[in-house]
């Protein structure tokens, strides 16, 4: 019989912990063998025990759990843990076994579980995944999807569908494919991330994606008046307007 799975918790809440510790004990095949509260930590005890799976939560103190991924020789399989989409996101980008979204189910747990279980990449494999990873989320890597949250569910949109993205104080709505989507994350925060040569931020709270543009004419104060093809209209601010018209030819 094949020894239980040696199972390590990198989480800085304690009652995420707490959850997590019930859920590994409803395995038999996983054994847990240690926890960390926050991400120096994390490092030292999974250099130390060598877990064979590791829940790891993205935002921790001291080190974040992406920069922990950096800082290992040996990467072992890792499930993500998040409280929010963006950081979904940075998982699904980072070729994790998985992710779990707070708060999740014993069944997603169970499904995650099953996952990691069924892997068989050597830890060789994953270094290198790794690396290409923490090479996708450098600030000049465009991200190329984004998973959002619609009724229950999550799954990715491919940025080049996004037709506009527009903010308020606490979200933000991507718009592709027809459908509009909230999600938690900074206007400006996904501008980092956006093709600069595709996406333009025309005005504080918009961005437009310029392969989504119907038309665009000036107003009475020479500001672009955009007009997307799905009948959105935007204005663009002076500066954006500048750029646009320096673009054409």
């Amino acid at each position: 019989m094949s020894h239980p799975t040696r199972v390590l918790i990198c989480e800085d809440e304690p009652l995420a912990r707490e959850t997590l510790r019930d859920f590994i004990a409803e395995h038999a095949q996983l054994l847990l063998v240690g926890e960390a509260s926050d991400g120096a930590q994390a490092l030292k005890l999974i250099r130390a025990l060598q877990p064979e799976l590791v829940f790891m939560d993205i935002q921790m103190p001291e080190i974040t759990g992406l920069e922990v991924v950096r800082q290992l020789d040996v990467v072992p399989p890792l499930i993500f843990t998040t409280a929010y989409d963006q950081h979904a996101v940075t998982a699904f980008e980072l070729n994790a076994v998985d992710y779990l979204l707070k708060p999740f189910t014993p069944e997603r747990f169970g499904a995650a579980v099953r996952r990691a279980l069924q892997e068989a990449a050597p830890s060789q494999d994953r270094l290198q995944a790794a690396q290409q990873a923490q090479q996708a989320m450098s600030a000049d890597a465009p991200l190329t999807r984004i998973l959002v949250r619609d009724r229950g569910r999550i799954f990715p949109v491919a940025v080049a569908d996004i037709e506009h993205l527009r903010s308020d104080l606490k979200y933000t709505q991507i718009t592709a494919n027809g459908a509009s989507y909230l999600v938690r994350m900074a206007l400006a925060e996904l501008e980092a991330r956006l093709d600069p040569q595709r996406f333009l931020r025309v005005h504080r709270n918009a961005i437009v994606n310029l392969d989504f543009v119907h038309s665009m004419k000036p107003d009475e104060q020479s500001q672009l008046k955009i007009l997307m093809r799905d009948g959105t209209e935007l204005l663009a601010n002076r500066e954006a307007s500048k750029q646009l018209r320096d673009w054409s030819i």
